[in-house]
């Protein structure tokens, strides 16, 4: 069965389940090729590993089930969860990492919920929790941007690092890791909760080499790829493919918690635009929230779940164990969708609200 989406019934702009995904993947190539120019061929060798075992996973799964699985695959459902899961990992994270993780988007999240449509949580985002949890060393081993690394690396090194976590010149992940001060890289937002934990300023945190020292508090290559992705956001804003009220709100959410903590202590509370440039905030507001299936679907409900992704991102990076929290932040308010959209959907036309009845209720 093929679905056929409208953003309204006054919108005649009408696209089959495949179409749709097939433009948010073309809106991801932005930051796809920004995320590999900064970080080298591993995203793209994620990526294949990645969009390879969703297809078979997909494929197994409804030929049991004695599904048509060549027209659900067709709806490229699939392959989007396939690679919003790969870039969201490190690029050399070893290559059954994004293989379990796909499996478990696929097989658990999707197909065992019914398959598209029937999904609670969002699948890429839960197999990212789950492989967070169960392997925090591998999903935490982000490496330098390729003008900090101590160390250079080719097309056949990434590959080579992937599967036998060694470069072909005997190179080990720990030693790719490292800056060309010889000291770990990590993520800005672990540099800036790392040294806020050991008693720096934020003002101090962030003249560290892995942010620009022109703009202040950006990423070298962070915010490069947040742009990028951003691009690609209002690409599908510019389609109808999705709604302002998602990206908006929990860009808001997260900026205004920002800019009320950093009034009250700027050493210890980065600044909004900190936020927004740093971390999976920009891709999870217009790639991940925004997922048609475990979002909200009015309007009014949109907008409190954006936000509330949004105050929990910023409660959890502040707060919280990881530095990042766009993942947790979805996967919590997946589950208040259904109490979100009893409360907001709007009234039927001709009827009158419950308040409206009682106040018309002729008293005997």
């Amino acid at each position: 069965m093929t679905f056929r989406l409208a953003s309204s019934p006054h919108q005649h702009i009408r696209r089959s389940t495949g179409q749709v995904m097939r433009l948010v993947m073309f809106a991801l190539i932005p930051g796809i090729l920004l995320q590999t120019w900064f970080f080298g061929w591993g995203t793209i060798i994620q990526i294949v590993l990645a969009v390879m075992t969703a297809v078979v996973t997909e494929a197994a799964i409804l030929e049991i089930r004695k599904r048509d699985f060549e027209r659900a695959i067709k709806d490229n459902s699939a392959i989007l969860t396939a690679i919003l899961l790969a870039i969201s990992i490190p690029p050399f994270a070893p290559w059954w990492i994004v293989v379990i993780g796909t499996f478990f988007a696929i097989a658990i999240v999707k197909q065992l919920y019914g398959g598209l449509g029937f999904n609670v949580f969002n699948p890429a985002m839960a197999a990212y929790v789950m492989l967070l949890v169960s392997f925090p060393v591998q999903m935490t081993q982000w490496l330098p941007p390729m003008d900090l690394a101590q160390y250079s690396h080719n097309f056949m090194d990434d590959v080579n690092a992937i599967f036998t976590e060694f470069s072909v010149e005997g190179f080990s992940l720990t030693q790719l890791n490292t800056g060309f001060d010889g000291v770990t890289m990590a993520t800005g937002l672990d540099t800036v909760k790392t040294g806020l934990a050991q008693g720096f300023t934020y003002s101090e945190t962030i003249e560290f080499p892995i942010f620009d020292s022109v703009i202040i508090g950006l990423g070298v290559a962070s915010s490069w790829i947040a742009a990028g992705y951003l691009l690609g956001g209002l690409f599908l804003l510019k389609q109808k493919v999705i709604n302002w009220h998602i990206p908006l709100s929990m860009i808001a959410g997260l900026c205004i918690c920002a800019l009320l903590m950093s009034l009250v202590d700027a050493d210890l509370h980065p600044s909004s635009l900190f936020h927004l440039f740093n971390g999976s905030i920009i891709i999870g507001a217009f790639f991940i929230a925004t997922d048609p299936v475990s979002a909200s679907t009015t309007n009014k409900g949109r907008i409190i779940f954006g936000a509330a992704i949004g105050i929990w991102v910023y409660l959890i990076r502040t707060w919280g164990g990881y530095p990042d929290a766009v993942a947790f932040a979805v996967l919590i308010m997946n589950m208040a969708v259904p109490l979100i959209d009893y409360y907001t959907r709007p009234r039927t036309y001709g009827h009158a609200s419950n308040k409206a009845k009682s106040a018309n209720k002729v008293q005997p």
